[in-house]
């Protein structure tokens, strides 16, 4: 068993069940302190290789991911990884999809999907969450099988 982040860490992310993400930018330097345990990362073109186990999920800069229920399966293995371990979820800048991933996680977290970006500007960025359909694929995520 892995630690999780502490709340204060670079990135992270509280949610309403306590749970704790990291999100962060690729194009920025890996934050002091300890390395993930797990890691998602949502890029157009497969990451390079990291030192932990990861996840690439194929979602173009500004877009949306391009398998949804995909991204809702890896959405779930986050919160469930995140009860023991140091798991974090990135982007090319950490702000649009990983604004965007964290809202949808914060959805299956119990916020309602109609708060979850507000939640997430307040508690991560605040312009997470950068497009219109982006939003709006947050506000429908609970309607995705």
């Amino acid at each position: 068993m892995t630690e999780t982040w502490g709340p204060d860490d670079t990135g992270v992310l509280t949610l309403p069940s306590g749970l704790l993400v990291r999100g962060r930018g690729l194009r920025n330097p890996l934050p002091a302190g300890p390395e993930p345990a797990f890691g998602v990362y949502l890029l157009g073109r497969q990451p390079p290789p990291v030192a932990w186990e990861s996840r690439w999920l194929h979602w173009p800069d500004f877009r949306l991911p391009t398998d949804r229920v995909r991204a809702r399966e890896v959405f779930a293995e986050v919160l469930a990884r995140a009860a023991t371990e140091r798991v974090e979820v990135a982007c090319g800048g950490g702000i649009g999809r990983t604004g965007t991933a964290l809202a949808c996680m914060a959805v299956l977290d119990g916020v309602p999907a109609d708060r979850a970006v507000a939640f997430v500007r307040r508690a991560y960025h605040p312009r997470a969450v950068e497009t219109p359909w982006q939003r709006r694929f947050v506000r429908r995520f609970d309607a995705l099988v």
